[in-house]
């Protein structure tokens, strides 16, 4: 017997097996996203958001959007010793995957710039689009973000862009009411 029959099952079988799409794509790590967005002379010092269940209740209080983690990892940022701003990292759910974006804060809390770090999703990946991404620029804590209104949608992207704009809401709340009195 040959190696027909590989022919005629093993490269069909092997196409379909090479032919699938690998959806994660790591654009920044957390440290390359610390230089973009506050430069390589500033400093960043560790000050984790811990969050036991009254926080999360304020915080869900304060920005809507629930609040299912216990910790927010975030960085006070320093320019040549004085207080600058504050990188933080979080996570949101596009469709069915987390997307693991940053913002970048003034030392007055507003939002200075968002990246994207990590996007898991096969489709939606258009919120990595600047112009998208600006439209956060210069909000603060207590302003409304409302995906349609003042942040506007992607079409094909609607659930990366309203979770990233409620994620963005939490953690200027979160901002406001824990991490700028550390």
């Amino acid at each position: 017997m040959n190696n027909d029959w590989f022919k005629l099952i093993g490269i069909p079988i092997a196409t379909v097996a090479v032919s699938g799409h690998v959806y994660a794509a790591e654009y920044l790590s957390v440290e390359q996203a610390q230089k973009l967005m506050f430069g390589n002379s500033a400093a960043f010092e560790k000050s984790d958001v811990k969050l036991d269940s009254i926080a999360k209740k304020a915080i869900k209080n304060a920005s809507g959007v629930i609040v299912d983690r216990d910790s927010l990892p975030a960085w006070k940022v320093f320019d040549g010793g004085k207080l600058s701003g504050y990188f933080i990292v979080d996570e949101v759910i596009g469709k069915h995957e987390y997307i693991t974006y940053a913002v970048a804060l003034s030392a007055i809390g507003e939002v200075r710039q968002i990246e994207i770090l990590v996007y898991r999703e096969s489709y939606g990946y258009e919120v990595r689009n600047p112009r998208w991404r600006a439209q956060f620029v210069g909000h603060k804590p207590g302003s409304h973000l409302d995906l349609g209104e003042e942040i506007k949608n992607i079409s094909g992207a609607t659930m990366s862009c309203r979770h990233i704009t409620e994620g963005v809401s939490r953690v200027l709340a979160t901002y406001d009411l824990y991490l700028k009195s550390q």
